[in-house]
């Protein structure tokens, strides 16, 4: 129940703090902490009916209706369909995590993705040449951005020509860009170890979405949908294509060994987003590992409505 309360907190209070920003993007695990509670409490009441357990078992109940209201998005809701004949469209996004990530592995995957357009983040001079020795430019042949030191290089790819592209105004790299009549906005805002900068590139990035008015929005935005900018991104119209399509929670990170517990790893918060506006529709998507990274990538597939 400790846990489980502490995820209820956040999501609710949201403090302003590492700690807490950390655990709302880790809401949804309160889901199984409360069920567990629940069940556990509901079979000590066939033994002893206590007032406490009572109230415990009521709490229980409690959080676990809130977090499953605030789950059920991810698994229903409406999804208008794509306009009859509509071009499908491979959205890819991956953080390559600082020369952590395997590049040659990433085109490998992008290809097998038949991906039309793959934003990168954290690419270094090294990860993109390797990527072009493995093909990238037979695959992706347009690109905007460049690589840069640690983790600030953002750059997008494409299987189509691209129109000139402006920066984001964000700590790490990011791009507006035109895909034929499509606007795309390719994001990396702050980390929210740094909780400052993370809510200043989090408003850079709401105000122009509501300023350009993007199609899509990709990448690794550093939060969830728990978190409240993403909520306020889905307020001025962008949805989480997973989301709409209810292809249910597929998070993201941490996915390597630097974050394994009793010798596993695995992913318990999504932060990498192909988010789209009211011009797409939302096909599916999924994440597939990128060995090395402690990102998976996202693949999703969107159309005109």
């Amino acid at each position: 129940m400790v846990p489980a309360a502490c995820l209820t907190f956040a999501r609710v209070a949201e403090p302003h703090r590492t700690f807490w920003l950390l655990a709302e993007g880790s809401a949804t695990l309160a889901i199984v902490l409360y069920a567990a509670a629940a069940v556990l409490l509901g079979a000590r009441l066939l033994v002893v009916r206590r007032w406490w357990t009572w109230v415990a078992a009521g709490l229980a109940l409690a959080g676990l209706a809130a977090h499953c209201w605030w789950f059920a998005p991810q698994v229903s809701g409406a999804n208008p369909p794509p306009a009859d004949g509509a071009q499908p469209l491979v959205v890819m996004t991956a953080n390559i995590a600082q020369g952590d990530g395997d590049p040659i592995e990433l085109v490998r995957i992008a290809s097998d993705e038949h991906a039309d357009l793959l934003v990168v983040e954290e690419i270094t001079a090294a990860d993109l040449a390797d990527m072009d020795r493995a093909g990238l430019g037979d695959l992706l042949p347009y690109r905007v951005g460049q690589p840069r030191s640690e983790s600030d290089g953002t750059m997008v790819f494409s299987r189509t020509e691209l129109g000139p592209a402006e920066r984001t105004d964000t700590w790490h790299d990011g791009w507006i860009v035109s895909l034929g009549d499509l606007t795309v906005m390719a994001v990396h805002p702050q980390a929210p170890t740094v909780p400052d900068l993370w809510s200043s590139d989090h408003a850079a990035v709401l105000a122009e979405a509501e300023d350009r008015r993007p199609d899509l929005l990709v990448g690794d935005l550093n939060a969830t949908t728990d978190h409240a900018p993403l909520r306020a991104l889905a307020d001025a119209g962008y949805r989480d294509v997973g989301e709409l399509a209810n292809d249910g929670w597929q998070p993201t990170w941490p996915d390597n060994d630097r974050w394994a517990l009793l010798g596993l790893a695995f992913p318990i918060a999504q932060i990498d987003h192909v988010l789209v506006g009211p011009r797409l529709a939302a096909i599916g998507m999924h994440t597939v590992a990128i060995p090395g990274s402690d990102h998976r990538a996202v693949v999703a597939e969107v159309a005109r409505k």
